[in-house]
């Protein structure tokens, strides 16, 4: 503005106009670099920018046929895969069917080979032998014994097991020394899940042998608690022996015997066979009648004896022997022999018998020998010997009295006598008690006196069975009532099952060995082919 000074306004206003018009060019070619520089700018990020699109989508096109390969790839595994699962389930599938028929060839075989080894048993006259294993109870734990907590646990740990159905496995273990597996084979070995039905099923192929001629005799041997008196007679309910319907699928082979028997019996002709009960106990080695009644009718344990015979059998002279039309009333007899029954609570068993229970079902089958061949024909031949066998036998179809002693009296009833021949077969179902360690029962008094008889008796059985399995000279039947009652059915006048029963727990490892052992024994009696009652021949001559 010095400059201006002493110029006029005009000369003022051109230089301002010439600066104005200056500094207007001078923005225009700025903005003009500006827009060539951004122009230029924006031209080379388009350049760039197009560049990158081109090998982006250079490299998506190669991603994407790489994804397409491994798709592809994966999708020929996979039908290789599901080819390969299809030929695998082929072969499993004929893997699978070849398994079921080596199956059931050898179940064939093993039914050949047991029907094989009975028939060897029946020429041998083998016991039969079959071990049942009950499951773990509540009182299995030590209760009663002062022991620590590690010995209670041990005392509950399950040692014996069923291998199969013919082998018993038992893990014996002792402090400071390795396991040891032990095995014992027996025709039959049931386990802690089988059921009565199961047991009962293998049990009753026995009593048709019944109305073949042959003497039976099941008995249940183990220790005290081993589930022998439920394995036959069912449960036992606390002041209730009575059997209950509706726990039909828990009765004992007791109960589903006599059901068969009838059974069978039913299938023959009427009036062809009937049937007697005997129910005793051998207790402190004495035996007792528990179906004998005093004077009013009420039934009470009398004492008998056992003898032997002429002919070398054992008889109990006076024995009550019941007559019965059906299961019902043996049932109804057998629970009033079983009231009276001995037990005592011991710290094994709450109610372990005291005494052997010898439930004795005698059968006698009727014959006519001039009939014979056409006896049950018709319904009306039929009819004819109902009448005669009511008039020889009138107190047994009538008020069921009737005694071997019965005689006829007239001319005709001992015409009919003449011409009737009887044959009697016996069943004897036998529960023994259970043998027990004084120690772990901790009896005193009476019981152990019990105890000390029980344990005595079974030890003569023992006894009996060595002597019978050396073939001595001398058996010593008379050594124990027990022996003594059971001489016929043990020494070979009976087809003989041993029900081993014993308990699985490590508590009861001693006794559960003893009971196994005494079963490997008795399966090698051999007592010789039991003999059968002969019938009378067809006599067809008129």
């Amino acid at each position: 503005y010095q400059g201006l000074a002493g110029r006029s306004t005009k000369e003022v206003l051109q230089l301002y106009a010439a600066h104005g018009h200056q500094m207007k060019l001078q923005r225009s070619s700025v903005v003009t670099q500006l827009h060539e520089a951004v122009k230029k700018r924006l031209k080379q990020d388009l350049k760039s920018l197009h560049s990158f699109a081109l090998e982006l989508s250079k490299n998506f096109q190669r991603q994407s046929k790489t994804c397409l390969y491994q798709i592809l790839a994966a999708v020929q595994g996979i039908q290789l895969q599901n080819e390969a699962m299809r030929m695998f389930q082929i072969k499993a599938f004929d893997l699978e069917q070849s398994l079921q028929e080596v199956i059931e060839r050898y179940e064939k075989e093993k039914q050949k080979r047991k029907a094989l080894h009975n028939s060897l048993v029946e020429l041998r006259g083998n016991i039969r032998v079959h071990c049942r294993i009950r499951p773990l109870l509540p009182f299995d734990d030590a209760g009663g014994h002062s022991v620590s907590q590690d010995r209670q646990r041990n005392f509950s740990e399950k040692v014996a097991y069923a291998a199969d159905d013919e082998t018993v496995l038992v893990k014996c273990s002792r402090p400071g020394h390795a396991s040891v597996s032990k095995t014992f084979q027996f025709e039959r070995v049931y386990n802690d899940l089988e059921s009565q039905d199961a047991v009962f099923a293998d049990v009753a192929p026995l009593l048709t042998s019944l109305l073949d001629g042959y003497n039976v005799c099941i008995m249940a041997y183990g220790q005290t608690g081993s589930g022998k008196t439920y394995t036959m007679l069912g449960p036992q309910l606390e002041g209730n022996l009575a059997f209950s319907i509706e726990e039909e699928s828990e009765l004992g082979i007791i109960p589903r015997a006599t059901q068969e028997v009838f059974r069978l019996i039913s299938e023959k002709p009427p009036g062809s066979y009937w049937v007697e009960v005997s129910v005793v106990e051998v207790y402190n080695n004495e035996i007792f009648d528990l179906l004998a009644k005093d004077s009013y009718g009420k039934v009470f344990g009398v004492k008998r004896d056992v003898v032997t015979t002429r002919e070398g059998k054992s008889d109990v002279p006076l024995l009550t022997h019941e007559t019965v039309e059906n299961a019902s009333e043996f049932l109804h007899l057998v629970n009033k022999g079983l009231q009276l029954r001995v037990t005592h609570p011991t710290l094994v068993h709450a109610h372990s018998s005291r005494s052997h229970l010898v439930v004795t079902l005698t059968i006698t089958t009727v014959v006519f020998g001039d009939n014979f061949g056409t006896l049950w024909e018709d319904e009306q031949t039929s009819q004819r010997l109902n009448k005669e066998a009511s008039c020889t036998f009138p107190q047994k179809m009538r008020d069921n009295k009737f005694t071997s002693s019965s005689r006829a009296s007239s001319p005709v009833q001992l015409e009919a006598t003449e011409k009737m021949k009887q044959v009697k077969t016996r069943l004897q179902l036998v529960d023994l008690a259970g043998s027990e360690c004084i120690g772990m029962s901790g009896v005193t008094g009476a019981a152990l006196r019990e105890t000390s008889f029980i344990n005595r008796s079974l030890s003569a059985l023992a006894d009996v069975l060595g002597a019978i399995a050396e073939q001595r000279a001398h058996v010593p039947y008379r050594n124990s009532k027990l022996t003594h009652l059971l001489q016929d059915s043990i020494g070979g006048d009976a087809k003989l099952l041993v029900m081993l029963c014993i308990s699985p727990g490590q508590k009861y490892l001693t006794e559960s060995m003893q009971s196994l052992g005494f079963g490997t024994r008795a399966r090698q009696v051999q007592r010789g082919q039991v003999k059968k009652k002969n019938f009378p021949m067809p006599n067809k001559a008129k």
